[in-house]
């Protein structure tokens, strides 16, 4: 069984830092691409960054280029988003999500097939 669980988020002042963690349990990940995405009240769910496992392609939406980065480690079977310089407007429910991705496929567009419960994270002005 899949599963991916979420921790990290909190309750932050703006310019501040947070570590997201998503740890990864049920099947070899090695083919999947692994991705972050968030959901603030009263929008639609969006796409922050998306990795492979098995490899280091990478891609970020411009929202937040340059603040947050996503990294994973192998051994432990955790994926991270790590966010500096925190805004309100980052405020929202993280979730860390995979699917299956052949060599070619663009990891930006792919639909999503498992994902994890979700971390709150809030970002005071």
């Amino acid at each position: 069984q899949v599963q991916l669980v979420e921790s990290g988020g909190g309750l932050v002042q703006a310019g501040g830092s947070l570590r997201l963690s998503c740890v990864v349990s049920g099947r070899s990940f090695n083919n999947y691409a692994m991705g972050w995405f968030r959901q603030a009240p009263g929008k639609e769910r969006e796409f922050v960054a998306t990795t492979r496992w098995g490899a280091s392609e990478t891609y970020y939406a411009d929202s937040i280029k340059g603040r947050f980065t996503i990294s994973k480690n192998n051994a432990k079977s955790t994926l991270y988003l790590q966010m500096v310089s925190l805004e309100p407007e980052d405020t929202a429910v993280y979730y860390c999500a995979a699917v299956w991705a052949d060599n070619g496929a663009n990891i930006r567009s792919l639909r999503y097939t498992y994902w994890g419960q979700g971390t709150q994270v809030t970002v005071s002005s």
